[in-house]
């Protein structure tokens, strides 16, 4: 079976919650539970608490009253059976690309994001600072999925970029303004997380340490950490990495080519081995270009892996190789890591990086109950990378359903 040859569609999802959800008729005293929701027998991973193993995660006022080994159905309104699944806290996809309409690489978020157990995101680049506030009116504001932006450095943001028109933002250096940038991030610290800069030829040409520099000026003046987009850039891996600090994050960390981790004998540059322990984050953003196998094999043979794994899902990956974020979890499996390895790297660690608001990425108790219902399959799947090569696994994990806020999506409501 090749990865997405059976795609699990919305509908199935929501099939697949309602299957899960215990039905029949509740006596009074149920009605009177303390709990709304339990979310029972199945295998929480939650790595924020250290906990992996069976729990019962009790639900109330959209928030998590309790974990614990055994909490009996009486006890909540409504019980959703677990019985045979990974429970997590709601995934955190720490690189997506949702502006649709406006940046042609992008796609609509809820069908992609939390249909797939992914509850937040957070979209790299899509808006820049001219064309933000349409971003928070039209993206932010009507979609299910936590949406949170890194904010380009341009402030036409991804606009100008397509396929029919393969020309980057940060050409022009006009469009490059660290002031206006910082302005923007100031009046919307609630939702912008940090900048967001595209290193490589096409977008930045040979002027890729100057708008690095700007987006720096920018992050550092807004009191925020940068994301830059390594590979195929102009400049050196070496010259890039020098001026990031501690609490940024190169993206794309595990990509085969020119300006990757790895020199030309395989090995891990000295720099980046360097830069990781000034404090600079891997993060994997998968994409169409952003993600090789045999790259990612020789990193973490050599102790380097990934400190947030994320899909870079956009218009060009969605339907391949990429999918959605469980998809590229399940291929760093399929590399050696453990679940709660995985796991980790999509909730703990990416709400460590970028200031999501508080109880993001745990199943904590007091929490906001966002939480992902996700199936280990045993069973052959083909992989693929972005570079079309292969590799056979023995399983994967699949979305059944997803919480936020204790409601399960596409349910109806109440």
């Amino acid at each position: 079976m090749r990865e997405g040859a059976s795609g699990i569609t919305r509908r199935n999802l929501l099939q697949g919650a309602a299957a899960l959800c215990l039905a029949g008729g509740r006596g009074a005293a149920q009605e009177q539970a303390p709990y709304d929701l339990l979310v029972r027998g199945g295998h929480v991973v939650d790595p924020a608490s250290n906990t992996s193993g069976l729990r019962d995660v009790a639900i109330r006022r959209g928030r998590v009253a309790r974990v614990a080994e055994m909490i009996q159905a009486s006890q909540a309104r409504e019980v959703l059976d677990a019985a045979g699944c990974v429970v997590t806290p709601g995934l955190i996809d720490m690189h997506v690309h949702v502006y649709d309409g406006v940046a042609p690489i992008s796609i609509p978020p809820d069908a992609n994001c939390i249909a797939k157990g992914v509850t937040t995101v957070l979209d790299g680049g899509s808006a820049g600072a001219h064309t933000y506030p349409g971003f928070e009116k039209y993206v932010i504001g009507p979609s299910e999925t936590r949406v949170y932006a890194l904010l380009n450095i341009s402030v036409a943001g991804q606009s100008t970029f397509s396929s029919e028109n393969p020309h980057g933002e940060l050409l022009d250096l006009n469009l490059v303004n660290p002031r206006v940038a910082a302005g923007t991030i100031a009046k919307h610290r609630d939702r912008i997380l940090g900048v967001k800069v595209r290193l490589t030829r096409n977008i930045a040409g040979d002027q890729d340490l100057e708008v690095l520099a700007r987006a720096c000026a920018a992050a550092r003046e807004a009191g925020v950490p940068v994301m830059a987009h390594i590979g195929g850039s102009h400049s050196a891996l070496k010259d890039i990495l020098s001026k990031l600090q501690a609490g940024d994050v190169i993206t794309h960390a595990f990509r085969a080519g020119e300006g990757g981790i790895l020199d030309d004998r395989g090995v891990v540059r000295p720099e980046v081995r360097e830069a990781m322990a000034r404090g600079i984050r891997l993060d994997v953003g998968h994409g169409a270009n952003g993600f090789g196998f045999a790259t990612a094999e020789r990193a973490l043979a050599q102790g380097i892996l990934p400190d947030v794994i994320s899909s870079d899902l956009h218009a060009y990956n969605y339907r391949g190789p990429v999918f959605d974020l469980v998809t590229t979890l399940s291929k760093f499996l399929s590399l050696g890591l453990t679940l709660e390895q995985v796991v980790d790297r999509a909730t703990r660690s990416p709400a460590n990086v970028f200031a999501f608001p508080e109880g993001a990425g745990t199943l904590a108790e007091d929490t906001i109950a966002d939480v992902a219902v996700l199936r280990l399959e045993e069973a052959p799947v083909t992989f693929v990378d972005s570079h079309a090569v292969e590799r056979r696994a023995a399983r994967r994990l699949r979305a059944v359903a997803t919480l936020k806020a204790g409601q399960i999506y596409g349910a109806p409501a109440a």
